[in-house]
């Protein structure tokens, strides 16, 4: 006899069905630290490619479940100064990494210059800014910012008066809106000026990468020195190639 499920009972098991396709030892963030927002740019056009990378079928962080469960404790530390996590990137399948490293060579003009205003696009591997080979493959580092957690009121228009093409060095109120907080550049800004210690930001931005410096290597975290933004957390050092799926 054929079983027909309920079409609530097919939908109920989603989730579990796509947590269960994740390789041993991997979670969906979500499910770890659900107040820990997300905005996962290469699953969108909005990065220096100016195209959805390969592997990002959702915008999901998906994570080893110690760097997910430290990123928690990051988290309620965090909120007790009214502050909290976003995350920009999580696990990296390694197909979108060869894609990142196949863009940067491959001698067109295609991308979005705004997150590379002050350097060729030919010389951003050079530059240490794109790497053959990544951290986030492993599922071990993150790529995040800070937001508040009554975020700012801004104007209904004020997305629209933002233009797209404004650098990412450019100031706060001229870069396309981002509720986190003002960090001196955009996110995957590639420019000296994302260095984490650089000189060329104010002392409020330098306190703001600071604050989260403090609070992500508290529990584990070591910062990678050219991005103010991506921290990596000790762990297992295999690479992975499976896409990234709807939770």
């Amino acid at each position: 006899m054929r079983l027909i499920l309920p079409l609530a009972l097919l939908l109920a098991a989603a989730p579990a069905l796509a947590r269960d396709s994740l390789p041993a030892g991997f979670v969906y963030l979500r499910d770890v630290a659900p107040g820990i927002a997300q905005e996962i740019r290469y699953a969108t056009p909005n990065n220096f490619t100016a195209r959805a990378l390969p592997g990002y079928d959702a915008g999901e962080c998906v994570l080893r479940r110690d760097a997910a469960q430290a990123l928690a404790r990051v988290q309620a530390d965090l909120v007790k100064d009214q502050l909290a996590l976003k995350t920009y990137d999580c696990y990296r399948p390694e197909r979108a990494v060869r894609a990142m490293w196949r863009w940067a060579h491959d001698g067109g003009r295609d991308g979005k210059p705004s997150f590379y205003p002050n350097t060729d696009k030919r010389e951003l591997f050079t530059l240490g800014y794109i790497a053959a080979h990544s951290k986030h493959s492993t599922g071990t580092a993150v790529d995040i910012t800070l937001v508040p957690l009554t975020p700012p009121v801004r104007s209904r228009d004020s997305g629209n008066r933002a233009p797209n093409n404004a650098p990412c060095t450019a100031p706060v109120a001229a870069r396309v809106p981002d509720d986190s907080l003002d960090m001196g550049t955009g996110f995957d800004c590639l420019d000296v000026r994302s260095y984490t210690r650089s000189a060329a930001i104010t002392p409020e931005q330098r306190r703001a990468r600071e604050r989260l410096r403090a609070a992500m290597s508290a529990h584990g975290f070591r910062n990678y020195f050219r991005e103010w933004w991506h921290y990596e957390y000790d762990g297992a050092q295999r690479a992975y190639d499976f896409p990234i799926e709807k939770r």
